[in-house]
This record gives structure tokens, C-alpha cells and sequence, in this order.
């Protein structure tokens, strides 16, 4: 299978299954057929860490990974997923896509991935209501079709920046040619609701996004810029307690809550692909105004397709850009018996500050498109650790040390139907 062809059927499966591309550039006169189109995707996938004292996720919403809770994980990457896709007029379509994998709480309950309507007002402009994967990085619309994307799984370091990925709300998009570049302008507005390892609810009230998309040939440029209010009631324990020690206390939770907080993001990123061999790159800054601070990640990956194998190599970093420390209460302007309580808080509020992930990682793998909807993937992940941070792992344990380094092995099969 030569290169082109290669990626002509990435391309494809592309725009079966990723729904933001849904029908993208059809004539909203041109003929249809109304009807159902079924379409499924998956992965099956193994992973080994090397650190026993935590686990290895792909998600910071996932529970349990590889290394402390198991040695070999096949939690980590496997998922499931259907799509159908309902035909009913030249301009108006439907769409639902239910995905299984490993929850919050352990379980593989299927949830909507997708859920909405879509109308082509014009040739190039349409709207859709209802559950909306939301656009924050390039490959954001089938980050779960391990298919077509060329690792195992997107750089963590950026991509775990915004970890919720829907959103239930309206989108409009307007895509306009002008001579060889394509633009394309997207904004959505709505708001998620999830659930976190602990069984804590996170909201996100106000969630507004738009994206900017630029192709020219086999380059792809992109922006976006989103904001929304936050809430985490994880977090509520810690700041009402912090509240009970007066303006002071008062101050610091104010601060640091996650209580309808502020955040904001912000992503650049781009993409050369002529087939033979491909570029890409993304960057991405969050800042949610509290505990969870802000942070800046991005990463750089380029393959070669010889054929059917396509190895690769990425290297991506995550920095902290606000404080790791604050001094909290002032503990000797309190009695004794106040004295304790507020150092406590103190510990644990530097504790969370502290915990902010900060790494970087170079990853090696490499694809074989065994089957004309299949292929089998190798990564190997040596990630670093700055210092006094933990990095992405989760489940941490008395004997985990920070700033240290993680040798991650994985193996995928991802396939479409």
C-alpha cells in the first residue's frame, strides 16, 4: 500500500466517523437519499509502567491505570464505540454516538459521546444543537478513533489540559474558500457536566469556544480560544474549612476555590502531512484562576509511511505557570488550639498547589496497517519528571517519590467498522 493511498483512507474513516467533519463542504441543494449509516470504532489496548508506587492514565478522569493497580493495564486505552448517522432532508441530519470505557468509578456504562442535530443553512454554513465533542485541540473530534490518529494515544501533556470532552449546547460553523485556502470558523457555547475518581461532580457553566482553521494543500493551521465557569466540588471541603478562620481564611479561599471560577484557554497549533510523511505540532495554555493554577503544554511529532509501517517519534512538555507554594494562615497570630487546624490547612492546601504536573516526554512507536481497517501499534514513553512533581500519574502511594522518571510500554490494535 503506497502512502497516498494510506492516507486517502485515514481520510476517509475520517469523514465517516469524526462528526465535525460530518458532511463538511456538502451542498445543502445537492441530492440525498434519506436514511441510517451505522459505523464503530474501537481499540484494544495493553500498557506497562515502570513506577509501582502509582498508576499510568490516559485521562486524569479515569481511576486506576497501569503500574501500582496492575503491572499490565488493558484499562488505559481500550474503548468502544458506535455511530449512527440519520439522513433526513438535503439540510437537515442527526447524529448519536455512544462510546464505552473504563469511568470514573470503574465501570464500562456507555455514555453519549454525541447527540445532536445538524442543519445546513447554506453551502458553507450550518448549526447543530445538542452534545457536541468540544474543538479544544486539532484532533479533538476523533481523539477516541485511535484509527486515525497516529499514535496510540494524543501527547497527554497537552491534551490533558482540558480533559472533559463534550458539551451540551449549540455550535455554528462557516467554512469559505478563498482562492487555494480554505477557512473555516467555528464557535460553540454550552455547558458539561461530569464526574471525577471520588464520585465529585465537575461542572462547566458558560462554556464558550471558537476555532479558527486554516487548510492550504497538505498544511493545516489552527486556533482556538475558549472560557467558562468552573466548578469542582472536590475542592469545597478544603475552602469552607479555610473560611472558618476569618478574613484571612476568608482571602485565601477566595483565591484558590473552584467554586463558578473563571477558566481559560487558549491553543495554537499545525499540521504538514503530503502523505510520505507528516508534521504537527500544538500548544496549549490553561489558567483557571484557583488551586489548579495555570499551565502551559505542548508537543512536536513527525513519522515516516514506508508502506504499511509507519514508525514515529514525539516529544512533548507540560510546565506549572503560576505559584506551587503560598503561605496561608498566619499560624502563630492564632491560639493554640486554632494553631493545629490551620497548619493542617496549610499542609494540604501546598500539598494540591505542589501537585501541579509538570514533565516532559519523548515517546518512539511505531503503526502497522495490517488490515485495511486495522493497525497495530507499538509506543515506548520515558517521561521526566520535574521536581517535587508527580507529573500526570494518578493513585499515588506512601512510597512514591516525586521528580522522578517513568518508562511506559503500549500496544494497541485500533480498528474501524
Amino acid at each position: 500500500m503506497n502512502a497516498g493511498a494510506h492516507v486517502s483512507r485515514i481520510r476517509r474513516w475520517i469523514a465517516l466517523l469524526a462528526l465535525a467533519l460530518l458532511a463538511a463542504g456538502a451542498r445543502a441543494d445537492a441530492p440525498v437519499t434519506p436514511g441510517l449509516t451505522f459505523n464503530g470504532f474501537g481499540t484494544l489496548g495493553l500498557v506497562h509502567s515502570s513506577e509501582d508506587q502509582a498508576d499510568f492514565v490516559a485521562s486524569t478522569l479515569k481511576p486506576s491505570g497501569a503500574g501500582h493497580t496492575r503491572s499490565w493495564s488493558g484499562h488505559v486505552d481500550s474503548v468502544i464505540g458506535a455511530q449512527l448517522t440519520a439522513t433526513l432532508t438535503p439540510r437537515l441530519s442527526a447524529v448519536v454516538q455512544v462510546v464505552a470505557e473504563q469511568n470514573y468509578d470503574n465501570s464500562y456504562r456507555p455514555l453519549v459521546e454525541w447527540a445532536n442535530v445538524r442543519y445546513q443553512v447554506t453551502p458553507g454554513f450550518d448549526v447543530r444543537i445538542g452534545r457536541i465533542v468540544l474543538p479544544a485541540f486539532m484532533v479533538s473530534d476523533y481523539r477516541k478513533v485511535g484509527y486515525i490518529n497516529p499514535w496510540v494515544r494524543p501527547p497527554l501533556e497537552l491534551y490533558s489540559l482540558i480533559p472533559v470532552e463534550s458539551s451540551d449546547g449549540v455550535d455554528a460553523r462557516y467554512r469559505v474558500t478563498v482562492g487555494e485556502i480554505t477557512h473555516t470558523f467555528l464557535g460553540i457555547y454550552g455547558r458539561t457536566e461530569t464526574r471525577i475518581p471520588g464520585d465529585s461532580k465537575v461542572q462547566a457553566k458558560g462554556a464558550g469556544m471558537i476555532t479558527y482553521t486554516a487548510e492550504l494543500g497538505a498544511t493545516t493551521l489552527r486556533a482556538a480560544y475558549s472560557r467558562a465557569d468552573l466548578t469542582v466540588e472536590a475542592f469545597n471541603p478544603l475552602f469552607d474549612a479555610f473560611r472558618q478562620f476569618g478574613p484571612e481564611g476568608i482571602a485565601i479561599a477566595d483565591r484558590y476555590d473552584l467554586d463558578d471560577k473563571r477558566i481559560t484557554f487558549i491553543a495554537l497549533g499545525g499540521m504538514y502531512d503530503p502523505g510520505k510523511w507528516f508534521v504537527r505540532g500544538e500548544w496549549g495554555q490553561s489558567d483557571t484562576n484557583s488551586v489548579l493554577g495555570k499551565a502551559t503544554a505542548w508537543y512536536v511529532s513527525g513519522g515516516y509511511r514506508l508502506g504499511d509501517f509507519t514508525p514515529y517519534v514525539t516529544y512533548a512538555r507540560r510546565k506549572v505557570a503560576s505559584n506551587t507554594a503560598d503561605p496561608g494562615l498566619t499560624v502563630a497570630a492564632l491560639p493554640p488550639f486554632l494553631a493545629g487546624p490551620a497548619a493542617g490547612l496549610n499542609a494540604a492546601l501546598n500539598a494540591t498547589l505542589g501537585s501541579a504536573p509538570a514533565q516532559q516526554t519523548l515517546s518512539l512507536g511505531g503503526r502497522w496497517d495490517f488490515a485495511s481497517n486495522a493497525a497495530l501499534k507499538l509506543q515506548f514513553d520515558h517521561t521526566r519528571h520535574d521536581a517535587g512533581s508527580a507529573g500526570l500519574l494518578s493513585n499515588q502511594q506512601p512510597g512514591f517519590r516525586t521528580g522522578g522518571k517513568v518508562n511506559v510500554f503500549s500496544a494497541t490494535i485500533d480498528f474501524v467498522f
